[in-house]
């Protein structure tokens, strides 16, 4: 049974709700429908799945683009509606012919969606009578059915002309059976054709495709490769393929030439100062007057001078041929007056070349084709203006996507967050997770610096407590930053280290305590069990997930395993998962910026840092308006 069917502005504005239904929704599935699916560009999914205490809805929806409308059914998920696409049309269509912008109320409306509904409903028990009708004559038609000739199985092919026939040797030739499109090394003809010849009436011969074992063999004997590509031969006792057989031995490996003016062997590369083990070094200043201000704190200025020259370049997407086909005149005379309406087949080819694109720089297929679905949903049956190209109308609604998908959703600001901790005299946790090699570790002193800029006292956590020379790693950042660091070696759980960090942060007044864990793979059981256990026993403030912009479809892989484990391994009701990203590497991938399209829309979590070099200043912000410019160029 329909639960609720309503009609909204994009603006948020309730035009019209059934009253004949009536029935009370428990939870809110039309702002989470709005909030997870319609604002984050997933509008081209077919159906949207809620989970309330005590109810499952189904949501399904339809735009009018030209008039700024949507249309809500909502469901029973355990109810399988088949009229609710037709009636949602139905009263598209209806609607949109009494709607008015300056009209508020439309409740004449309802004796009009009443009788929708009754005609969608009959047309729908029509349907399934007619299948329950139609299922027994054809179950009759598949017992009676003759099997094509020259079929046999789901990948087996029978030659015609499978009577036994003389070849030119006088051997019988046997109906050859094709299996999975190879049999005794011929290749298997294309189905096309063959099936051509059947409907011909020509029959294929048995000397196309059968094989003559006597020839076989003279052929084999005479050195020819075999099936498998080796090299067959009759004669056993060859001595020539003896000596080359031995030859490889005697071959003797090359020594190093030795160079008589070559400069003396360096007996140590390591310049590094001698340090006591205390860590303690008169020669070792203050990185901050070295490195200078860090990139966080810089505004990145976006140069526009290409925008003109960009802006031309999707007409070249249009084909050619098209435009031969629509002549001149045609083609001025629509961009002047407008087109009436968009369709799909006038949007295919535009959004086809912007998949493409958007491929190229190293966004993952999948959401590249979710990304195109959501933009041609929004543009179906709009008005074209004037003096517009369809081109540029979608590379418009696109970049209008992309800028709201890579926009936070919420404001996570943290210099506010720590000085609001601080109040409440409590540390300010943030967990680097990640998997290997990424560069965890560098990052972290890369924000501790950048605390530093701010005042903000900082104390390093080490609880990699896995991989060796983690912790002299991190040790060598916090003496070169001058910062305390809290570590307890190897072969420790790593959960009581972040515990005990943040308890001895508390003694000694630290604001924010970062702590840095062991790299670990999305698949790996144990270590993502004691990485869960870290976060529920401490509930740091942030979660940050350190992740390359050198990887493609491995980041939807990445991300989305580790949210889904932290939340099945997780002991609480409410799960805590990934709260921001940082992105490492940024400085090597030239122009695919792809990387962090596909992560913050697998995850709806926004970057909040850009690694881009080594030194501790190379962190900055994400620019939104330079990548959505990059991915669209």
């Amino acid at each position: 049974m329909l639960e609720q069917l309503l009609i909204f502005t994009r603006g948020g504005l309730i035009l019209w709700t059934c009253k004949e239904i009536g029935n009370a929704l428990k939870g809110s599935p039309i702002d989470t429908l709005i909030r997870s699916c319609l604002l984050e560009e997933r509008s081209g999914a077919v159906s949207f799945n809620y989970d309330a205490p005590g109810a499952a809805y189904t949501l399904k929806w339809t735009f009018h683009n030209d008039l700024g409308l949507v249309f809500v059914a909502v469901y029973q998920r355990i109810l399988h509606l088949l009229y609710v696409d037709d009636l949602l049309s139905m009263v598209k269509q209806s609607f949109s012919e009494i709607y008015d912008p300056k009209r508020m109320a439309y409740d004449d409306f309802d004796e009009t969606f009443r009788q929708l509904r009754i005609e969608a409903e009959a047309r729908a028990e029509e349907l399934r009578k007619t299948k329950q009708v139609g299922k027994p004559v054809s179950s009759v038609k598949k017992q009676g059915q003759v099997s094509k000739p020259g079929l046999e199985g789901g990948n087996k092919r029978v030659s015609e002309g499978g009577s036994k026939k003389d070849d030119g040797d006088g051997n019988k030739a046997k109906v050859s059976t094709l299996t999975n499109g190879h049999s005794n090394g011929n290749h298997q003809m294309e189905d096309d054709s063959q099936e051509t010849d059947l409907a011909n009436g020509k029959e294929n011969t048995s000397s196309n495709v059968a094989v003559d074992l006597s020839k076989l063999q003279k052929l084999r004997s005479k050195g020819v490769r075999g099936r498998g590509g080796v090299r067959k031969t009759d004669s056993i006792g060859n001595k020539s393929s003896k000596v080359a057989a031995a030859e490889p031995a005697k071959k003797a490996t090359k020594k190093n030439r030795v160079w008589d003016d070559a400069a003396p062997k360096q007996s140590k590369l390591d310049f590094t100062d001698s340090i006591a083990e205390n860590g303690n070094n008169d020669h070792v200043d203050i990185v901050a007057a070295d490195q200078g201000e860090s990139m966080m704190d810089k505004e990145e200025v976006f140069s526009s001078d290409s925008e003109s020259e960009d802006d031309d370049e999707p007409g070249s997407d249009e084909k050619p041929a098209e435009a031969k086909k629509k002549g001149w005149f045609s083609s001025v005379f629509q961009s002047i007056t407008g087109k009436a309406n968009l369709e799909r087949t006038d949007l295919g080819p535009a959004l086809k070349a912007l998949k493409e694109r958007l491929m190229t720089k190293n966004v993952v297929e999948e959401i590249a084709e979710k990304l195109c679905e959501s933009v041609e949903a929004s543009l179906e049956g709009k008005k074209l203006s004037s003096f517009t190209r369809i081109s540029s109308t979608v590379q418009a609604a696109m970049e209008d996507a992309l800028v709201r998908i890579l926009t936070p959703r919420r404001s996570i600001d943290i210099l506010r967050d720590v000085h609001a901790a601080k109040e409440q005299r409590k540390p300010y946790v943030v967990v680097f997770v990640g998997v290997n090699g990424v560069g965890k570790s560098t990052n972290l002193a890369k924000v501790a610096y950048w605390l530093q800029q701010h005042k903000v006292s900082v104390m390093m956590a080490a609880c990699d407590t896995f991989r060796s020379g983690a912790v002299e790693q991190l040790r060598t950042h916090a003496r070169r930053l001058q910062i305390p660091i809290f570590e307890k070696g190897y072969e420790k759980d790593p959960a009581v280290v972040a515990k005990e960090a943040i308890q001895e942060a508390t003694r000694n007044g630290s604001d924010v305590v970062l702590v840095d864990t062991a790299g670990r793979m999305q698949d790996n059981e144990p270590l993502m069990r004691a990485l869960s256990k870290l976060i529920n026993l401490n509930q740091p403030d942030l979660v940050l997930f350190v992740g390359e912009a050198l990887v493609g479809n491995d980041a939807v892989d990445q991300l989305s395993k580790f949210n889904q484990k932290l939340s099945d391994l997780s002991t609480s009701g409410n799960p805590r998962l990934i709260d921001g990203i940082l992105l490492t590497k940024f400085d090597t991938i030239d122009d695919k910026v792809g990387a962090a399209l596909s992560m913050v829309y697998i995850s709806g979590s926004p970057v909040m840092f850009v690694g881009c070099g080594q030194s501790y200043t190379d962190l900055k912000k994400l620019n939104v308006k330079a990548i959505v410019k990059t991915l669209l160029k």
